[in-house]
């Protein structure tokens, strides 16, 4: 691999790590916590959430690694071969699938949905707890959101390996020396000197 390519995967893989961990803290801690609100304080506050991951951070990752993941799928069909085209085409096809395509059919759906209720009234109230919470739900109602909060950590654990295991070329052959040159190459007791010498 050139050096860029290795500069560019390193940053692809920063990158999967990143959006995976914001899917970690929903799935770990941040439903949890809405679903302890009193009242329609929780559907309030993930109003709120919606409106301001459009900030770029965040939108730049995800909506910019959907075309990366592309990208990458066809550059391992074309480009590559063996295991390291099946890390780098995994790690695209897993994204594309476990990370956004999850996030656009399932996520998204219902957040626009719930962007347009009134938190104080009760078809809000009723929507929030009664459709929304236990879609989200971890152990009975989330395997979607497994496979996406998995996803990006597989991701980026292809692009990893795809990192790792490149084809590395072996070392130069080190012709006309014998194990008597090798001995001679360890520094001399005597002089201190690292110069091959002949026993």
């Amino acid at each position: 691999m050139s050096a860029f390519s290795i500069i560019l995967a390193h940053l692809t893989l920063l990158a999967y790590a990143l959006v995976g961990g914001v899917f970690l803290a929903f799935s770990d801690f941040i439903m949890r916590a809405l679903l302890l609100t009193s009242g329609r304080g929780g559907a309030e506050a993930m109003q709120r959430i919606n409106r301001e991951v459009f900030r770029w951070v965040f939108m730049t990752l995800f909506l910019g690694l959907a075309v990366v993941s592309v990208a990458l799928g066809v550059y391992a069909v074309l480009r590559l071969d063996g295991p390291v085209a099946v890390l780098a085409g995994a790690a695209g096809l897993v994204y594309l699938l476990g990370c956004f395509g999850v996030t656009v059919l399932f996520n998204v759906p219902m957040n626009e949905r719930l962007a347009w209720m009134d938190p104080a009234r009760d078809a809000a109230g009723d929507y929030w707890t009664g459709t929304y919470l236990p879609r989200w739900d971890l152990l009975e109602h989330r395997p979607h959101d497994r496979l996406r909060r998995l996803g990006g950590v597989a991701a980026s654990g292809a692009v990893a390996g795809r990192v790792s295991g490149g084809p590395h070329p072996p070392p130069p052959p080190m012709s006309g020396l014998d194990w008597q040159d090798w001995w001679g190459l360890c520094p001399n007791r005597q002089s201190g000197s690292g110069v091959i010498v002949r026993p």
